[in-house]
């Protein structure tokens, strides 16, 4: 379920300081934004103009200030390379990476942000993943300005063997790392499945 943002509420899910220079953005562009229920499977979404409409950015309003900031100029950085290239590039190729740390620029050493996202945001700003989840240095640290949940802990926190259950119910026991996955057995099928390291999952009795 999506519901649109007023634009002056927008404030309450940015960084303070931020609001003006997002605002540029958003009304420069005429961004239809909503801000969108938790998705699993992505924190933010840009849709280039059609018939239904300019440009429209979707962001998860579940997202920690922070989170929310850099999800929401990373979609940006797809709409201005839209503007430039349409759908002539990569989604995520050079030419979005370049966009995208030259709007991360104007917001890191002004106060907005916490040290270590700040510096977690400079070391992204080299070659940014093409998700925010991808990165997981970045993810690693803003995750630690959500809201904690009681028996929830990231997969790298668990001991070996530890079972733990996902958001759907389903029972893991966490295996050895491979490279930058966690090798995992699905207690009630035996299947193999390899998690993030920052994927967060609930202790299992």
């Amino acid at each position: 379920m999506k519901q649109e943002a007023p634009l002056h509420a927008l404030a309450a899910y940015l960084p303070d300081g931020t609001f003006e220079q997002v605002m540029a953005y958003i009304t420069t562009f005429k961004v239809h934004l909503t801000i969108t229920r938790e998705r699993q499977s992505l924190l933010g979404d840009y849709r280039h103009p059609d018939r239904k409409g300019g440009h429209r950015i979707s962001v998860n309003g579940n997202l920690n200030k922070y989170a929310f900031l850099i999800t929401l100029l990373h979609e940006i950085a797809h709409l201005v390379t839209f503007i430039q290239y349409a759908n002539s590039v990569p989604s995520h190729g050079k030419e979005w990476k370049q966009e995208f740390s030259k709007i991360l620029r104007q917001f890191v050493g002004k106060g907005y942000l916490p040290e270590d996202v700040e510096a977690a945001l400079r070391q992204s700003m080299h070659n940014p993943a093409a998700s925010s989840c991808a990165d997981d240095n970045l993810m690693r640290v803003l995750k630690q300005y959500d809201k904690r949940r009681e028996n929830h802990f990231f997969v790298e926190q668990l001991p070996l063997h530890q079972l733990f259950k996902t958001r759907d119910g389903r029972i893991f026991r966490k295996g050895e790392r491979i490279r930058k996955r966690y090798r995992c057995e699905e207690v009630a099928t035996n299947r193999i499945y390899l998690f993030s390291p920052i994927y967060e999952v609930e202790l299992a009795s």
